[in-house]
């Protein structure tokens, strides 16, 4: 009788390829995706409005302007009754600075609103585009276009836009066509210029960065170039923004970044941004120059979206890894 034997009951491929070893993408394959920020697909992306002042902030604010008001006159009688108590001519040079100051004031006054008006004309616009794309209604796109076109008429440098939307303008029927002519050829050079101004301050800050001694001095321009960046974008679009209406400016780009989520930069990010062999030759300064770079860039792409007329049907959204190539090139080169 022969002893047992095992034998295995499924063979052993000799092919090489049958066998799959575990697989991992290269360094050189991975990409930095962002998504897009589309704040119709989900109601609860968009940032609330404004809370309206209440009515005991309305009467403490009202009783306090009135207040001040009748002090500041209050001072500017005695200040005048005693110039003239000490000379007649010096009295009446007083009033006349005195003069001058209100009609300044009341200048200054009227300019703030009118900056105020603007912004609440561009947003308006902005939403009537919308309905006008999205219910392709001819009308409200129309009134879209004639108000552009107002907006715009005393830019030299939109006059061969200007003349396009106005010679296609009776020969486009739907309402999203004509926003979409709107964006084509209005918009489009304005982005193509607004891009180009957060790139060079994106730039700027880079290079201060890595040579400034000083943390201090790293945060103080970025808040600066921030501020100069976002008030060039808006006064490219047609938006005039005075001190107020910087203020009210301010606040909707520091709310469409706290809406569409911050950016946290480490190490480990700048790395997958500039490559692995880039980043291992990259100084600290050169890095931190790259991050506050995109910062910047994260600011100038609120501010268009923000102040932008139209809303971004027909041309492409500008995204953070737009820049990512010319700050990359910066840092591998900085001289």
């Amino acid at each position: 009788m022969k002893p047992p034997v095992a034998r295995p009951t499924n063979t052993v491929s000799s092919d090489p390829d049958a066998t799959r070893t575990p697989r991992a993408f290269a360094a050189n394959a991975a990409a930095v995706v962002e998504p897009a920020f589309d704040p119709s697909e989900d109601e609860a992306l968009v940032a609330p409005p404004p809370r309206r002042m209440g009515g005991l902030a309305k009467l403490a604010w009202t009783t306090g302007g009135i207040l001040v008001s009748a002090g500041l006159g209050l001072a500017a009688e005695r200040l005048v009754s005693d110039l003239f108590a000490a000379n007649q001519w010096l009295g009446w040079a007083g009033i006349a600075v005195l003069a001058l100051f209100v009609l300044a004031v009341l200048a200054l006054a009227a300019r703030e609103m009118f900056a105020l008006r603007r912004l609440r004309v561009l947003d308006a616009l902005k939403r009537d585009a919308a309905h006008a794309t999205a219910e392709n209604d001819l009308d409200r796109a129309r009134h879209v276009t004639d108000s552009l076109l107002t907006i715009y008429v005393a830019r030299p440098d939109l006059a061969r836009p200007r003349q396009q939307v106005a010679e296609n303008r009776e020969h486009v029927f739907d309402g999203h066509d004509l926003v979409a002519l709107n964006e084509r050829s209005l918009m489009a050079p304005l982005d193509a210029r607004a891009k180009a101004l957060t790139a060079a301050s994106a730039r700027r800050v880079a290079l201060v960065t890595a040579v400034s001694p000083r943390a201090l001095v790293d945060v103080a321009f970025v808040i600066y170039e921030s501020i100069r960046l976002a008030g060039a974008i808006a006064r490219l679009y047609g938006a005039r923004p005075g001190l107020l209406g910087f203020w009210r400016l301010a606040g909707a780009v520091l709310g469409h970044l706290a809406v569409t989520g911050g950016l946290v930069l480490t190490d480990g990010l700048i790395e997958q941004l500039v490559g692995q062999g880039l980043a291992a030759k990259l100084s600290a300064r050169l890095g931190e120059g790259v991050v506050n770079g995109l910062m910047t860039v994260r600011v100038g792409i609120a501010a268009m979206r923000v102040v932008r007329p139209l809303p971004f049907e027909t041309q492409k959204q500008p995204m953070v890894r737009d820049f990512i190539p010319e700050l990359t090139r910066l840092a591998s080169d900085p001289g």
